[in-house]
């Protein structure tokens, strides 16, 4: 198993409790989540979504499954792509964001996990995942279901934040997210732990392995035209083939 980041120690003990513990911080902050989003992207991340999708490959018509969907952001920008509502899936181990989510009339909403997903092989023309990478078990597991799912010659859009190696960008980005995002949780969130979330969400975006890995690990599950598209340094688009 390969998760993406060591196991952190100031949120829980062993890597077995991760999963565990995640689904329970997300539960709890759920009715904080459109909020802070708002707030980490200065309020751009719906039309970057949108952008991003379609310069992957997203089309009017296509089934798409959204993994790891929380309160529904990326699900929403899918939506307006494809333009039937009914054409989107997503899923989510969290509850109570799925209870939070803010979708089109006509999606679908599932309890269920990267690793373990709840739809029939072949039943997907593309698969979206939205800044949820890093909070996945096990990679090759992760990769594995959403080759399984997407039919022959079906996309792959991978959403993900990536902290520079080092300098000034990593150094702006950690003051932003580490210490910046949190003191706002504080004033404008109702659930107290939504600051230790983001102070969370910096940590896996720190210790997260380095795209190389993650690229690497697509090929070795059976993707082709496996690539990386970078935004700002930053904002990261894995994007990958199921073979036809």
């Amino acid at each position: 198993m390969q998760a993406p980041h060591p196991p952190l120690r100031d949120y829980y003990g062993e890597d077995r409790e991760r999963s565990t513990w995640v689904r329970g911080m997300f539960n709890k902050t759920a009715e904080d989540y459109d909020r802070l989003e708002f707030v980490v992207g200065l309020g751009s991340g719906s039309l970057y979504r949108r952008v991003a999708l379609r310069r992957a490959g997203l089309k009017p018509g296509m089934t798409v499954l959204d993994v790891g969907a929380g309160t529904g952001i990326l699900a929403r920008a899918a939506a307006q792509i494809v333009g039937d509502p009914q054409r989107v899936i997503g899923i989510d181990p969290s509850s109570g964001m799925l209870e939070h989510a803010r979708v089109a009339p006509g999606v679908r909403l599932l309890t269920g996990s990267a690793e373990n997903i709840p739809m029939p092989d072949g039943c997907a023309d593309f698969v979206s995942m939205g800044y949820a990478l890093r909070h996945v078990a096990d990679l090759h597991a992760a990769f594995r279901e959403f080759f399984r799912v997407l039919r022959p010659d079906g996309r792959v859009c991978l959403l993900e934040m990536t902290a520079p190696a080092a300098g000034l960008s990593r150094a702006l980005l950690r003051g932003w997210l580490l210490h910046a995002v949190p003191a706002i949780a504080t004033l404008i969130c109702r659930v107290p732990d939504s600051s230790k979330l983001m102070r969370y969400n910096w940590d896996t975006i720190a210790n997260c392995v380095r795209p190389e890995y993650i690229l690497s690990a697509l090929e070795d599950c059976g993707f082709a035209d496996v690539d990386r598209e970078v935004d700002l340094g930053v904002f990261s688009a894995y994007l990958a083939r199921k073979p036809a």
